[in-house]
């Protein structure tokens, strides 16, 4: 009989995952709060149905984990662990893409003694960022050397040729979770030294990096990098830092927003009404709005008249009539509102992913850099990149787990050999792959 697979969410990334799964017999639901989006995904596939589901509703979860044989949970991070402690109590392994919070890492040993894997960060990044770089760590462990350095880079961005608005960003993914990241501190080692950056001025540290075939990124610090010293065993590392990639003035542009208080939900307006321009001026910098907004952004930011920054404001939006086109919400809803609007792909144009990592491997007669790059492109209107590297690593992992190919039980992330080898080793096959280099 098939076993029984329940995904959780219905969101920008599923599809890649519906379609492997039911592609390999599994019998898959699609719960959902928005009904519609499920229907759309289990339509082709006579294997896979579609569920109503509100993440409130504590019976239908549990229904439904108590009748699978696995579950993936694709909602939004908080809701993780509410799902893991179901799973863990009917005896349910789980899949998630994303990081693996302190309560969920909490759960290890319940995992365990309820004989079920939760593995999570098997997405792209979280994901194949860790597998491909584990497997360069392991291939320089058994060399002899000793890993000094290690710098990663991921990004999501809009191909060359889907380039087509000021901020060169297109969201591919939910567009409030781009923002709020946006409002993340970070943390890294350089050459011994331990550097922390406030989440208002993530922006103001991001450097150039060149990538072959590929063109030139700014890369800002992703998070805590430091957890990753432990995690994956770099006793003998001075530089350990992970970051994003974006395109050219990016980041200066971000800062500015961050300044401005956009990525902040602390305040919550009701029935807003009037223009962009009015709500930055009367709800953000509580000022009247007959007041000047570009003139104060140029005094506050030390912007000049003709600023790119500032000329990119006016695209958005920022100091015409353009309506707020929310009723209700904080600064991060009315700026996912207009940048849903404004920077979402068109039908046919692809997105573009791009994975780098920068190694350096010390060995008793010499010292080796290695670089590590995927660049993937989505499919003219088919699944965009960020669909397919996020959803079917996730995807793999599933099916090698309800095959009993991945036995170990409790948390994980997917950093064992027997894991991301037949993890990265199937991806080749749906040509997601990587290419190494040496120098």
């Amino acid at each position: 009989m098939s076993k029984k697979v329940t995904i959780f969410g219905a969101g920008l990334v599923v599809k890649p995952m519906v379609d492997y799964l039911a592609k390999k017999g599994y019998i898959v639901t699609v719960a959902s709060r928005t009904l519609s989006k499920a229907e759309k995904l289990a339509a082709p596939h006579p294997n896979v149905f579609a569920r109503h589901f509100l993440t409130k509703d504590e019976s239908a979860m549990e229904e439904l984990v108590k009748n699978s044989d696995l579950v993936v949970s694709l909602l939004p991070a908080t809701l993780h662990v509410e799902v893991a402690k179901k799973c863990i109590e009917f005896k349910t392994d789980m899949v998630t893409t994303s990081y693996i919070s302190p309560a969920m890492r909490a759960l290890d040993q319940k995992a365990k003694d309820a004989g079920i894997i939760i593995l999570n960060e098997i997405g792209v990044d979280p994901g194949i960022d860790h597998m491909s770089a584990m497997k360069i760590f392991h291939k320089v462990e058994k060399e002899g050397g000793k890993i000094v350095s290690f710098m990663s880079y991921c990004g999501g961005l809009p191909a060359p040729d889907a380039n087509t608005n000021p901020l060169g960003y297109k969201f591919s993914w939910a567009p409030k979770g781009v923002l709020k990241a946006a409002g993340n501190g970070a943390k890294y080692m350089k050459d011994g030294k331990i550097i922390e950056i406030d989440g208002p001025d993530l922006f103001k540290n991001y450097w150039f990096v060149d990538v072959e075939g590929a063109g030139t990124f700014e890369a800002y610090p992703n998070r805590n990098s430091l957890d990753y010293i432990g995690i994956y065993n770099l006793k003998d590392v001075k530089t350990m830092y992970r970051g994003t990639f974006r395109n050219i003035s990016h980041c200066d542009t971000w800062y500015i927003l961050s300044q401005m208080g956009f990525y902040k939900e602390d305040e919550i307006f009701d029935n807003l009404t009037g223009t962009v321009k009015d709500f930055i001026l009367t709800k953000m910098f509580k000022v009247g709005k007959d007041k000047c907004l570009k003139c104060l952004l140029m005094e506050k930011y030390n912007l000049p008249a003709e600023s790119v920054i500032l000329k990119k404001f006016a695209w958005l939006g920022f100091f015409d009539e353009t309506p707020i086109p929310i009723k209700k919400g904080g600064a991060v809803d009315v700026l996912t509102a207009i940048m849903l609007e404004k920077m979402s792909y068109e039908k046919g144009e692809r997105d573009l992913l791009v994975l780098h990592h920068q190694f350096v491997a010390e060995y008793p007669d010499k010292t080796q850099k290695i670089t590590l790059t995927m660049i993937d492109y989505g499919i003219p209107n088919g699944d965009t990149s960020i669909a397919r590297t996020v959803s079917l690593p996730a995807a793999i992992g599933v099916h090698m787990i309800l095959e009993d190919k991945i036995t170990v039980k409790g948390v994980h992330m997917p950093i064992l050999p027997n894991i991301y080898n037949p993890v990265l080793t199937e991806l080749e096959k749906l040509n997601i792959k990587l290419v190494e280099r040496f120098y």
